[in-house]
């Protein structure tokens, strides 16, 4: 029997038999890990309120032997809360929608339970700090956080020079299956010619350009949004179900 301490992201919950819950969080030491938390649906309980989705914690866990993510599903047996992101995020819809698919983008590019994440665990603690305060408008955090989870996993697009042979930008056509932006002779079917202003939005976004961000029109940010959601798809294989109610 071993205890572990870590701190994470709630990422989900899901009701186990009459008072308990399955808690999915993405930790810093310990990447994704599933647990158990006894009696937390119960009015009386005393810390189930912090393990809510959003919720930045310092978790205590009672594991079975000498691995936190063995056989069988560790216990929850403490939690204190370090930020309640959540106040901030479940009040707005826009705030919502956007923070419930970074949830689940850091769930899908954490697929081994176990397996540190530290890179995705701090992104993910840095984009619900900035969306529950509000400093930016949500899908632009989104859409940045988006693109940077692709970048930190390997899958980082290019947005100037030509994704395939090198040719300094900027270049005119984007393909997703390329990995960003080609030029003319490296052109692949299924290319498409986006706005020179989607483009460097998407640069802005990725390289944390608020500025420019900020002052982009709706039109170009709907184009880029298009753009980063076709090239999620491409390398989760299949797209995120929260994103269908992101506002735009």
């Amino acid at each position: 029997m071993s205890l572990f301490r870590d701190d994470g992201v709630v990422l989900r919950t899901q009701k186990l038999g009459e008072a308990d819950r399955i808690i999915t969080i993405l930790t810093r030491g310990h990447g994704r890990v599933r647990a158990v938390a006894r009696g937390v649906r119960r009015t009386k309980s005393k810390f189930g309120a912090r393990l809510e989705p959003f919720s930045h914690v310092d978790v205590q866990f009672f594991a079975r032997g000498s691995e936190l993510v063995g056989r069988g599903l560790p216990l929850c047996t403490q939690s204190e809360t370090i930020a309640p992101y959540g106040g901030g995020i479940v009040t707005d819809y826009g705030r919502y929608t956007a923070g419930t698919a970074m949830l689940e983008t850091a769930e899908r590019f954490t697929d081994h339970e176990g397996e540190p994440a530290v890179q995705q665990y701090l992104l993910l603690v840095g984009g619900l700090r900035t969306l529950a305060r509000g400093e930016h408008e949500p899908h632009l955090i989104l859409d940045a956080f988006l693109l940077r989870s692709l970048a930190v996993n390997g899958y980082a697009p290019s947005f100037d020079d030509c994704a395939r042979c090198g040719l300094p930008g900027p270049n005119r056509f984007f393909s997703v299956a390329a990995g960003g932006v080609v030029c003319g002779d490296c052109r692949v079917p299924g290319s498409v010619v986006p706005s020179a202003e989607a483009v460097a939005l998407l640069s802005a976004l990725l390289t944390g350009d608020w500025e420019a961000a900020d002052a982009c029109e709706a039109r170009h940010v709907r184009e880029g949004s298009g753009l980063v959601s076709a090239y999620l798809h491409w390398h989760l294989e299949r797209g995120l179900r929260s994103l269908r109610y992101v506002e735009k």
